[in-house]
């Protein structure tokens, strides 16, 4: 999965690129379904540390996941300068809290490189490309590996 933002054939891929502490990340606009403002979870027993909880997504119920918490940064706080960007992964939807949303960029694919490979388990590799865009450095999630199917196991 960490290869499919380069499978496309398209010149440039568009990315919704959002702050964590003074961290800059990015997912691929095409798996934004909504930005949301802060809206507090219903915890759920047992659930991963990285499981903020559940809200009530018009109906539905949502896991929102805590992104500094997933990556191994201390937790979003929480509050109403948050952000809750609603992402779908094959059919699964979640939540990722995250500080503010910054942008939506255009980057050309040849730009993108891939990560170095310096996790020691393949399947935590959070990150499927970099890129250097006005002389910051952008992460792009790997969305398969921030949302495991286990993400929903405690709802």
């Amino acid at each position: 999965m960490t290869d499919q933002i380069f499978a496309n054939s398209a010149a440039e891929v568009e990315l919704l690129s959002f702050r964590l502490a003074d961290q800059e990340y990015s997912v691929d606009i095409m798996s934004v379904r909504e930005i949301r403002g802060w809206t507090r979870a219903t915890p759920l027993p047992h659930a991963p540390a990285h499981v903020r909880g559940v809200i009530n997504l018009r109906g539905t119920v949502l896991p929102v996941v805590d992104l500094s918490t997933r990556l191994g940064m201390a937790p979003v706080a929480g509050d109403a300068r948050n952000v809750i960007i609603v992402v779908q992964l094959g059919g699964q939807n979640a939540g990722l809290l995250v500080d503010a949303v910054s942008d939506i960029v255009a980057v050309p694919r040849a730009a993108l490189r891939p990560p170095p490979d310096l996790a020691a388990d393949a399947a935590h590799n959070f990150i499927s490309a970099l890129t250097i865009l006005d002389g910051r450095m952008i992460r792009v999630l790997n969305l398969a590996a921030v949302l495991p199917d286990a993400t929903v196991e405690a709802a």
